[in-house]
């Protein structure tokens, strides 16, 4: 894992998600315990996943049996859900989200999306009347207070369009590290990374398999033929390619998968490249955003399109 190296911000460049469906935690320490020892260091969670406790349970394992010398070496990433995405609520929702993984500090907080929900609305179905205007100023001044508590070693976002990041930064006194959007061949983000380039904010992709088999998730990247042409030329997975492409873009990755043989195929994606002609090819996919957020985009909300949500973005 060391040969993935670590972005410029520090974020290991290849991570374990843990966005499972439905209460898995035995299952998810099992998983998360399995993927220290193969080498994985960076852990991505969240207050909505309901994972956090068995992360902190498999790393405090894996410190107790040797796998890792201090939890110092494990890279955790938890993010604030909208229902917490107030100003007054961001400070205790990471005390909370310590206390679930048992550790003094997260390595990474993020504002899960830019979106604000009633207090208290953590599980769907999500109603209009659920969403509430969102105060990017006061919630990022909550995220630079958990920064500066120690609490936070790094803050970001996820799920911020150019233009939300340019309002973003145009009043942080401490700037987003990272933001987590979805990446892949089928949804490459060229603007969104040229503008976070310039900007030194390091992209972070989810979904970078198309989330196939999720109930917001999509076949076309799995399915594609170009990668699939690409991936029986080169002796790899389709999933492979994939990785591999996000990994050149310089982008970190989350994958999921808590099936050990996959878990050791994600992380083979180093020490080969994909040639020019290759990438060209996979440039020309025609481009399709897969996960929309549809649910927070009401006649009665602050967003009230999609076009509003991603700012033109999609």
């Amino acid at each position: 894992m060391s040969a993935a190296g670590r972005s410029p911000c520090g974020l290991p460049r290849i991570g374990l998600g843990t966005a499972v469906q439905g209460p898995r935690p035995d299952a998810v320490r099992a998983a998360a315990l399995r993927a220290m020892m193969l080498g994985y260091r960076h852990f991505d969670t969240a207050a909505h996943y309901a994972t956090e406790a068995p992360i902190g349970e498999a790393a405090a394992e894996a410190v107790r049996e040797g796998v890792v010398a201090s939890r110092d070496e494990i890279f955790v990433t938890s993010k604030v859900w909208c229902a917490d995405a107030h100003p007054d609520r961001v400070l205790p929702a990471l005390r909370k989200t310590l206390s679930n993984l048992q550790m003094e500090y997260v390595d990474l907080y993020m504002v899960h999306w830019p979106v604000t929900m009633k207090a208290g609305k953590f599980t769907a179905p999500y109603t209009p009347e659920d969403l509430e205007p969102f105060d990017m100023r006061g919630v990022w001044a909550a995220m630079e207070e958990c920064h500066r508590l120690g609490l936070a070693k790094s803050i970001g976002v996820c799920n911020f369009s150019c233009k939300k990041l340019e309002t973003l930064l145009s009043f942080a006194t401490i700037p987003p590290a990272v933001n987590q959007v979805e990446i892949n061949p089928v949804w490459q983000q060229r603007k969104l990374r040229e503008f976070c380039r310039d900007k030194g904010i390091q992209l972070c992709a989810y979904s970078p398999l198309g989330a196939k088999g999720t109930h917001w998730g999509s076949d076309s990247v799995m399915d594609s033929g170009v990668l699939h042409e690409i991936a029986k030329s080169k002796g790899k997975t389709v999933a492979q390619v994939c990785l591999r492409w996000v990994y050149e873009q310089g982008d970190c990755l989350i994958v999921k998968s808590f099936d050990e043989s996959r878990m050791k195929e994600n992380l083979d994606i180093v020490d080969w490249e994909l040639t020019e002609e290759e990438r060209q090819r996979i440039s020309k996919i025609p481009q399709r955003k897969i996960n929309q957020g549809r649910r927070y985009v009401s006649e009665n909300g602050q967003y009230k399109s999609l076009e509003e949500l991603w700012d033109g973005e999609i």
